[in-house]
């Protein structure tokens, strides 16, 4: 069994990773789909304005995205810490 202070330093890692790509997202969503539309709608994407895409489309792809990332980032750390499956 690992000592406490491997425990935290796992949590730390996990936050750390949760907190970068929650910002990301947020970014994503937020910023081109609702701070950066008029921008974004000067260009197209499958005949809709950019701005629109990133709101409907854009932001669900990021999400699963920074998913697959999240996976992956969390396998190289159980891995690090010696608690994979």
């Amino acid at each position: 069994m690992a000592p406490p202070e491997e425990y935290r330093r796992y949590w730390r890692a996990n936050l750390r990773y949760l907190a970068i790509l929650l910002t990301i997202w947020f970014a994503v969503s937020f910023g081109c789909g609702i701070l950066f539309v008029d921008q974004l709608n000067q260009f197209r994407i499958g005949g809709a304005k950019l701005g629109f895409w990133f709101a409907q489309q854009g932001s669900i792809y990021a999400f699963v995205v920074l998913i697959f990332v999240y996976v992956y980032l969390m396998n190289r750390l159980d891995a690090e810490f010696g608690v994979g499956e």
